[in-house]
C-alpha cells in the first residue's frame, strides 16, 4: 500500500484489532499517521500490532478487552475524550459466527452471546463515540456485515439475524447524522481467510480466499474524509454500494 500519511492526526478505533481484517487495518492506519486504538482480547495479538505500528513510525493505545464488557466500553469514551476530546474513525469488526444449526437447535445461551456480540457491543459503541464523533469535522463509522445478512441461508439464522439487526442499527443511525459531518456505512468483505471463515467451512481451501489484508483499501476509502455516501452498504464482491 501507498507510503503515505493521508490520516495523520486522525483518532480511530478498531475491534477485533488483534487478528484478520481488524489487525491489518488498525496496522495501515497507524502505518498512515492515525493514533490507533485497538480493541481485542488476545493481548500477544495487540502487542505484535503495537510493534508493527511503532515500527512504521505510528502510535496506538491497546486496550484488552472483551467488547460484550459494556461497562469498559463506556470507560474508552471516556479516556478518548480526556486525551483526544474526539474521535474521527470508528470501525466495528469484532463479530463472532456462533452456532450453525437449525433455529430451534439454538441453545439460548449461544443466541445471546452472538447478539450481544455482533449487535448490543456495536450499539454501546455507538452510544459511547457518538458525542466524540460529532466533534470530528469529518468523522467515519463502518461496520462488518455479511451476506448472511441478506441471504438467509438454512443454518445460518443466528448470523442472518445478527447480521440483519445490526444493518437496521447501522443504517439508522446514519440517518440520524445526515444533517452532520459524520458519514456511516456497511462493509460486506465477502469470503476472507479469516479465523471466523475457517469455523464456517472448515473443508474449504484457505489459499483459494481473499487475504485480509486485500480488503484494507476498500475500507480506507469508507473511512476517507472526502468519502460522502451514508447509509449504505459497499459490497466487495460487487464493488458497488447497495442500499439496505
Amino acid at each position: 500500500m501507498a507510503d503515505t500519511q493521508d490520516f495523520a492526526g486522525r483518532v480511530a478505533v478498531v475491534t477485533g484489532a488483534s487478528r484478520g481484517i481488524g489487525y491489518q487495518l488498525a496496522k495501515e492506519l497507524g502505518k498512515r499517521g492515525a493514533h490507533v486504538f485497538a480493541l481485542a482480547k488476545t493481548v500477544g495479538g495487540l502487542e505484535d500490532l503495537d510493534d508493527e505500528i511503532r515500527a512504521a513510525g505510528g502510535t496506538a493505545t491497546l486496550v484488552p478487552v472483551d467488547v460484550t464488557d459494556f461497562d469498559a466500553l463506556d470507560r474508552l469514551g471516556a479516556a478518548i475524550f480526556e486525551r483526544f476530546k474526539k474521535l474521527d474513525i470508528l470501525v466495528g469488526n469484532a463479530g463472532i459466527l456462533g452456532t450453525l444449526a437449525p433455529t430451534g437447535h439454538i441453545k439460548p445461551k449461544d443466541f445471546e452471546k452472538v447478539m450481544a456480540t455482533n449487535v448490543t457491543a456495536n450499539f454501546r459503541l455507538i452510544r459511547s463515540l457518538d458525542p466524540l464523533l460529532r466533534q470530528s469535522e469529518a468523522g467515519r463509522a463502518v461496520f462488518m456485515t455479511s451476506a448472511q445478512a441478506r441471504d438467509r441461508v438454512p443454518f445460518w439464522g443466528l448470523q442472518a439475524a445478527s447480521k440483519a439487526a445490526l444493518d437496521a442499527m447501522v443504517v439508522t443511525y446514519a440517518h440520524e447524522m445526515e444533517k452532520a459531518p459524520l458519514r456511516v456505512n456497511l462493509y460486506d468483505p465477502g469470503p476472507v481467510r479469516t479465523g471466523l471463515r475457517a469455523k464456517a467451512m472448515p473443508g474449504e481451501k484457505p489459499e483459494s480466499l481473499t487475504q485480509p489484508e486485500e480488503v484494507v483499501p476498500d475500507i480506507l476509502k469508507l473511512l476517507s474524509p472526502e468519502l460522502a455516501e451514508t447509509g449504505l452498504c459497499y459490497r466487495r464482491e460487487s464493488g458497488t454500494f447497495e442500499a439496505v
